[in-house]
């Protein structure tokens, strides 16, 4: 699963490591919670050079009302890719509408005694990373808005993320750089876009505890502070 993640990077350093361009706005984004919908960075198989702002949470081109669409793009934050083919919300835009949605970390929690552990997981490295989304666009024709929206991909975890995530066991998927065209690339088959739907390998990534601020009601959770590390004494005996 992925419903939380952070793009703490300058608009500038994200042009310039991806080779687009970028027209919006942009202020970094330390914790971006899928459920408030926001609109995030992506760019997509139509517009390659170009990164776009796309609202996160999948509305499909066939719903009909606007409070159709706020009911089922709750339940499209995420899209498996186990059934991606098969489900209505997502099998009309696997095979030319797929999108990258740049990252670079995301939050997990690990159950324990029937308490949560927030961790934030980012590439050794720490630097920018995609995952595999796709995309769609819908139009509400009570109003004449057009809005553009995807979903992230996700398959099984890796043995660091198992350990992490460990009641679900799920990852998003996230395409390795030098892929980055070919996931783009109009017209792959079948086989070959289930190629990317492999977990992360471990060695790349790297992991740490933070506060429980990410979900506190006083604090706001978009903050440099969220991703700073913190230590659970309990969690100690698991190392």
């Amino acid at each position: 699963m992925c419903f939380h993640y952070a793009l703490t990077k300058e608009k500038t350093e994200i042009e310039i490591q991806l080779g687009v361009n970028w027209d919006d706005e942009w202020v970094p984004v330390f914790h971006a919670s899928g459920f408030t919908f926001l609109q995030m960075p992506v760019i997509t198989q139509k517009q390659p050079d170009r990164v776009q702002l796309f609202n996160w949470g999948l509305i499909p081109h066939w719903v009909k009302t606007k409070a159709d669409a706020d009911k089922l793009r709750a339940q499209t934050l995420n899209a498996r890719s186990e059934t991606v083919f098969e489900k209505p919300s997502f099998r009309s835009y696997i095979p030319n509408n797929r999108c990258l949605v740049m990252a670079d970390g995301f939050f997990e929690w690990m159950d324990l005694q029937k308490k949560k552990y927030p961790h934030f997981i980012q590439m050794k490295d720490r630097q920018l990373f995609c995952f595999a989304g796709i995309y769609a666009s819908w139009v509400d024709k009570s109003t004449g808005e057009l809005i553009n929206s995807f979903s992230i991909l996700t398959t099984d975890a890796n043995p660091m993320m198992e350990k992490i995530h460990n009641l679900k066991k799920r990852m998003p998927v996230i395409v390795p750089p030098l892929l980055y065209k070919k996931w783009l690339s109009p017209d792959l088959k079948k086989e070959d876009i289930q190629s990317f739907f492999q977990p992360y390998p471990e060695t790349d990534m790297q992991n740490h505890t933070i506060s429980k601020r990410i979900t506190s009601r006083t604090e706001n959770s978009n903050a440099p502070e969220t991703i700073e590390p913190f230590t659970y004494p309990e969690l100690a005996l698991l190392k």
